[in-house]
């Protein structure tokens, strides 16, 4: 037995205690709950973001604009990137699970297509949106534009 593994007898420490049932309970008086004060009385439960009557912190910082709740946000996938996918991975057909398969996009991902770079492979994709110029040389380049639901 050394002083590092010192551990009182099983059953002589008690773990649990009985609040509030007199002095000789070790909590008795204020039940361990401090004197006076909200927090000392039956009943009490703190409200979110409450500071004790302070300004809350949601209330002091400044908000700014509009968020529309609506919004539907897309990945936005250019050309060049599926052009340099088409020559290094040999793929003619593009899905979001391909792109996802080579880390271009993630799992949930809504993917718009967009035109910068050039597309010179024949290439079919699809995807949940195109823009304009994206959908036109994909289709001069021969390959066919799927829009997906």
């Amino acid at each position: 037995m050394n002083l590092n593994n010192l551990q009182p007898a099983t059953g002589s420490v008690k773990t649990k205690y009985r609040r509030g049932r007199g002095q000789g309970s070790g909590g008795g008086g204020t039940a361990t709950r401090g004197h006076k004060g909200a927090k000392s009385r039956s009943g009490y439960s703190s409200k979110r973001g409450f500071e004790g009557g302070q300004m809350p912190l949601q209330r002091r910082v400044p908000k700014f604009g509009f968020k529309n709740i609506n919004r539907v946000e897309y990945h936005g996938i250019n050309l060049d990137v599926l052009q340099r996918l088409s020559e290094l991975k040999n793929i003619s057909e593009v899905t979001p699970e391909i792109l996802i398969k080579n880390g271009v996009a993630a799992k949930n991902d809504l993917i718009k297509i967009l035109g910068r770079g050039e597309l010179k492979s024949k290439v079919n994709v699809s995807a949940h949106s195109f823009s304009a110029v994206a959908k036109n040389a994909i289709e001069k380049a021969g390959g066919t534009v799927t829009i997906l639901d």
